[in-house]
């Protein structure tokens, strides 16, 4: 069995939690390719090593003095050097990343660096080779990321190695020059390792013993979700959920790789298992729940509304025209309702109301602002007759008013339109009739 196994910021913060990861990755033979990101926080009110670089090389491209950063991030690195006891010296690489700077190499160079070192101390301290993720990971002219050029680079470049550490973060242009992922894109590395190995599974380890049901910061320890389906996950992630970056699911999904989301303090928890499909049967009715506030509804009335062709179309040309996007699109016969991000709307909302008008001549247009989505998500929905019937009940007992439901045709997901100032409120109704009555 081969496991490729991501660490993120927080796992890799000081030389205790070093000591984790190397007892983690020592006590699973399969545990064969490494993906660290830079050091994250040590304690509340600590800064990033990604945050400390782009901020020193700000300095740099100001040509302002930079020394006194650098030295702050080298020390970083050296207190866990020394924490771990080993004879590793950085100083070639510093050297470098201080003429780098001085030459303005750029901000995606800059910001690399935290995934380099730290993967460098990794590797010295597992006893495992360094595969710099410039070698392998391949993006294109324009700076998209270069899926066939990957897949041929980084094969070729791990070919006969039994085990590696490689950075999470960046890759490498055509030029050679150091390109980034989006911030947290060392999870999409890590995803990319997996399927270009053929691993058995994915780990992902963070500092949550994996996907809960819904946010923490309003349910006051909410359940983890054992399995969940990256069908699943894709709609809770569109919603706000968020524990690895969502571009970390489609390499690994391309090639049925399942991911396991652990927990550095806590390695004897199980975590989730998100998979492309299960017959497992969910321990809930419900998968999760998740939302967004900020909406707002744009409701569209005009008899015969349904026999008139087009009519849809011409209405959401008026919001493409206007360089909005819509979330949700609920309707009836005479009816149409759109909900948009309100801070997107509010600039062009008379824009778009005039250009409805002469696009569609309605009978009448109501706004409705300060607005709040809901997605209640889960594939035990579909075998479940009265879920709407059980969340209608749960919002009506906390006397929550409901602007909207919508379910999709899947049966995979309910969103549900309440006002802002009921969002938390209507989670722990919907929560508490799926989750905490069935304990």
């Amino acid at each position: 069995m081969k496991k490729v196994v991501k660490f993120g910021g927080s796992s890799l913060a000081n030389a205790e939690q070093f000591r984790k990861v190397g007892e983690i990755i020592h006590s699973d033979d399969a545990r064969k390719l490494v993906v660290p990101s830079a050091p994250g926080k040590r304690f509340g009110g600590d800064t990033k090593v990604t945050d400390m670089l782009y901020q020193c090389y700000g300095a740099a491209e100001n040509g302002e003095d930079f020394d006194g950063l650098l030295a702050d991030i080298r020390a970083r690195y050296q207190e866990i050097i020394d924490g771990l006891g080993l004879t590793l010296s950085l100083d070639e690489e510093f050297a470098v990343i201080r003429q780098s700077f001085e030459n303005k190499a750029g901000s995606d160079y800059a910001a690399s660096r935290g995934e380099y070192l730290n993967g460098i101390v990794m590797a010295d301290y597992l006893g495992y080779e360094f595969v710099d993720a410039a070698e392998g990971i391949c993006f294109d002219a324009d700076g998209n990321f270069d899926e066939a050029a990957t897949n041929e680079k980084l094969s070729a470049r791990l070919s006969g190695i039994e085990r590696a550490v490689i950075p999470g973060f960046y890759g490498a242009m055509p030029d050679g020059s150091v390109k980034t992922f989006s911030r947290g894109g060392s999870d999409i590395t890590g995803s990319i390792v997996a399927r270009t190995v053929h691993a058995d599974l994915y780990e992902n380890w963070t500092d949550v013993s994996g996907f809960l049901i819904t946010d923490p910061r309003i349910i006051d320890d909410p359940q983890v979700i054992d399995t969940i389906t990256y069908r699943e996950l894709r709609e809770l992630a569109y919603m706000g959920a968020t524990v690895l970056h969502e571009d970390a699911i489609f390499p690994v999904r391309q090639a049925g790789i399942p991911i396991n989301i652990r927990n550095t303090n806590a390695p004897q928890d199980a975590g989730t298992m998100i998979v492309e499909s299960t017959c497992r049967r969910p321990k809930f009715t419900i998968t999760g729940i998740a939302g967004k506030k900020g909406f707002a509804a744009i409701n569209i009335e005009k008899d015969m509304m349904n026999s008139e062709v087009g009519f849809g179309r011409k209405v959401l040309n008026v919001f493409e025209d206007n360089g909005i996007s819509f979330e949700h699109m609920p309707s009836g016969i005479d009816t149409m309702t759109i909900f948009v991000h309100q801070s997107e709307f509010e600039e062009k909302e008379q824009k778009v109301l005039a250009g409805i008008h002469r696009a569609v001549a309605p009978d009448f247009i109501d706004l409705e602002a300060n607005l709040a989505l809901i997605a209640v998500v889960g594939r035990g929905m579909r075998a479940t007759r009265g879920t709407a019937g059980r969340i209608f009940s749960a919002l009506a007992h906390a006397n929550i008013n409901v602007k909207m439901i919508d379910q999709g045709s899947s049966e995979l997901n309910i969103i549900i339109g309440v006002r802002n100032e009921d969002f938390e409120a209507a989670i722990k109704a919907i929560y508490d009739i799926f989750v905490t009555t069935q304990l």
